[in-house]
């Protein structure tokens, strides 16, 4: 007789049950070993990065697989709100998605609707050929596929600071995540997320969700700015990266034992 599993709790359920602000990290590297080594650190969720690093189907897998068994949630950043590629990440297995880039409610709707089957969603069915199903392991997959999954959406831009009351409204989103390193740029402020009018916009978002009843979550890896943020209202944050902690590691012992040590990036951005 086959094994019968369940699926992991979600990111939502995880925001859910806190009595804190949950702390994560960016696994950035596209190394299993990397994620299981973070993984194992106390901190209470990963973030596998596909956008900007060199992440594909199978390293996302593998990290995945690796990962399996800890005490951490991870959640997984596609590279684009796209129909096929959310399919193909929910059928890997990801059960929490961080969508990028979502400007409008209209976005949002598309984001979830990805994850959803029909007649609530435009997700394909392909549960007897997938890990997520653990291939038809998993009782009763089809039917509550949804109830397994959480959607986190991005905020990053001033389009989307203006309609983020609308977005924290779509049925199916569990949390927003703002991003001051593309809100800058599309403020004018490229590269200086710690401007006045940066701040204010992410705190506007925080307000709003605090008022909508959503968690909220945002980058910051400096401890000071990560401290008012949570002040402000956030529920989550993204702390440190891997590969940063490594650049700013490795660095840090040049400048100690070699006269030619860079410590150019001492100031990680994020």
């Amino acid at each position: 007789m086959p094994l019968r599993v369940a699926p992991d709790a979600t990111f939502r359920e995880a925001l859910a049950a806190a009595d804190r602000p949950l702390a994560g990290m960016w696994v950035c590297s596209g190394s299993p070993l990397v994620a299981e080594i973070c993984a194992g650190s106390g901190l209470d969720w990963l973030l596998v990065d596909a956008e900007h690093s060199p992440n594909g189907l199978e390293s996302i897998l593998a990290q995945l697989q690796a990962v399996n068994g800890y005490p951490v949630t991870t959640l997984v950043r596609p590279p684009v709100n796209d129909t096929v590629l959310i399919k193909q990440y929910l059928d890997l297995g990801v059960q929490n998605l961080l969508v990028p880039m979502v400007n409008t409610a209209a976005e949002a709707a598309a984001a979830v609707a990805a994850t959803r089957y029909p007649p609530h969603g435009v997700r394909g069915v392909g549960s007897a050929l997938a890990r997520a199903a653990r291939w038809n392991r998993i009782p009763g997959y089809l039917a509550r596929a949804g109830e397994t999954i959480s959607v986190t959406v991005q905020i990053e831009s001033t389009a989307a600071v203006d309609a983020v009351e609308d977005i924290l409204a779509v049925d199916g989103v569990d949390a927003i995540f703002l991003g001051p390193s593309d809100l800058a740029a599309s403020m004018g402020h490229l590269g200086e997320q710690e401007h006045p009018d940066v701040r204010g916009a992410v705190e506007k978002c925080l307000r709003a969700a605090r008022a909508a009843g959503m968690p909220a979550g945002v980058n910051a890896f400096r401890p000071e700015t990560a401290r008012g943020y949570l002040d402000a209202g956030a529920s989550f944050l993204l702390v440190g990266a891997d590969v940063a902690l490594l650049a700013r590691g490795s660095e840090a012992l040049a400048a100690e034992y070699t006269a030619g040590g860079s410590t150019g990036g001492a100031t990680a951005g994020y």
